[in-house]
């Protein structure tokens, strides 16, 4: 087995997980905060923006049951990649999307994806999702992993305003592609 690891920021980290977790080939996915300045941050100071920290998800995968471009392809889905400031109703600079890259292969990859999501013409706007190089990955506390499981009712209403706006977005779209 070829392990490999993705780590994707696109609003709050309860709503990342399930979308991935439930692919063949996943391995773990994990909650936690990147991309700041502040070492082991906390979920108090990185909701607060006192750490430059974005929620992202980190997630392990059998490269030989699941490629990293379909993981790109996937993360499209769960997040408006027009608005930089946040998401839904996440807002933030600790809430922006951004594809965090490991390798020059990942890069490429995610670039090329993108520039394939603009010319689609899915989103009236440009992509404003960021591809960054990786940083340091520090997983959230235990309460925030496996969130969706642990408390469902709360997950339910807390990802309904993302699940209305994806499920109308692509829907609408698709079908005006047709």
């Amino acid at each position: 087995m070829a392990t490999e690891r993705a780590i994707f920021a696109g609003g709050c980290f309860w709503c990342m997980v399930q979308p991935f977790e439930e692919r063949e080939g996943i391995l773990s996915v994990i909650s936690g905060y990147t991309g700041g300045n502040v070492e082991n941050p906390t979920y108090e100071q990185v909701k607060k923006h006192l750490t430059g920290h974005t929620e992202a998800v980190e997630i392990i995968f059998d490269n030989s049951k699941i490629t990293y471009q379909s993981l790109v392809e996937l993360y499209w889905t769960l997040t408006d990649p027009t608005d930089a400031f946040g998401q839904f109703e996440d807002r933030g600079d600790n809430y922006r999307p951004v594809i965090f890259v490991e390798n020059d292969t990942q890069r490429e990859i995610a670039e090329k994806s993108k520039a394939d999501l603009q010319a689609r013409g899915n989103f009236d706007g440009p992509i404003v999702t960021t591809i960054e190089p990786v940083q340091k990955f520090w997983p959230a506390e235990d309460y925030h992993q496996g969130f969706y499981k642990k408390n469902p009712e709360d997950y339910a209403q807390s990802s309904k305003i993302r699940h209305d706006f994806l499920e109308e977005h692509w829907k609408t779209k698709a079908s005006a592609t047709k």
